[in-house]
C-alpha cells in the first residue's frame, strides 16, 4: 500500500488488558468469598463463577488498534477488522453508552474505535488525519466531514487543557 512507514499502536492497550483481567479476577474472588462465607461453595458453583468471570473478561477485552499508511485495524480476540483509510467512504459518530467512531471504506469494510483511543494516541490521530485528507481529496469520503471536524475540535480542546494543566495555568 505504498511506501513503508511506521505503524502506530494504541499505547494504553496493555493497561486496558490488565484492567480487564483485574476486574474479572476481583469478581471471581468476591463470588468465591461470598459463597464460602455462606458455606454454599461446591465444585459446580466454582465452575459457574469461573465461567461468569471469564465472560466478564471477554466483554471487557479491549480492541487493539493500529494504523499505518493507508490502513486502520482493530483486533479483538478472534477477529481483526481493517479498512483502507486512504479510500474511506464514510466516518460516523455512534453515540450511546460507549461512543464509537465508525470508519467504512469503499470495499465495504468497517472498523469501530472509541474516540478515547485517538485522544490517548496523537500518532494514531495524525496518521488518520493525513489519510482522511487523501480520501477527501480523491472524492471517496462522501460522509464524515462533520464527524472528523467534531473529533478534531475535541482533541484540540483536550490538548489545550493538558497544556494548561502541565504549565500550571489551569
Amino acid at each position: 500500500m505504498g511506501q513503508h512507514t511506521e505503524t502506530a499502536h494504541d499505547r494504553r492497550w496493555s493497561r486496558d488488558l490488565i484492567d480487564s483481567v483485574r476486574c474479572a479476577g476481583v469478581l471471581l474472588c468476591l463470588l468465591l468469598l461470598v459463597d464460602r462465607a455462606a458455606d454454599t461453595l461446591s465444585p459446580w458453583r466454582i465452575v459457574l463463577w469461573c465461567t461468569l468471570a471469564g465472560l466478564l473478561f471477554l466483554v471487557l477485552y479491549p480492541s487493539r488498534v493500529s494504523v499505518g499508511e493507508g490502513w486502520l485495524a482493530s483486533r479483538r480476540l478472534l477477529r481483526t477488522r481493517r479498512v483502507r483509510t486512504d479510500l474511506l467512504l464514510s466516518v460516523r459518530c455512534r453515540d450511546g453508552v460507549s461512543p464509537r467512531l465508525v470508519f467504512r471504506d469503499i470495499y465495504g469494510d468497517r472498523v469501530e474505535i472509541g474516540p478515547q483511543v485517538l485522544l490517548d494516541n496523537p500518532d494514531i490521530w495524525h496518521r488518520l488525519t493525513e489519510d482522511t485528507h487523501k480520501s477527501l481529496a480523491n472524492g471517496t469520503l462522501t460522509c464524515g466531514a462533520t464527524a472528523l471536524r467534531q473529533m478534531t475540535e475535541r482533541i484540540d480542546q483536550e490538548t489545550a487543557a493538558t497544556v494548561f494543566k502541565v504549565s500550571g495555568l489551569s
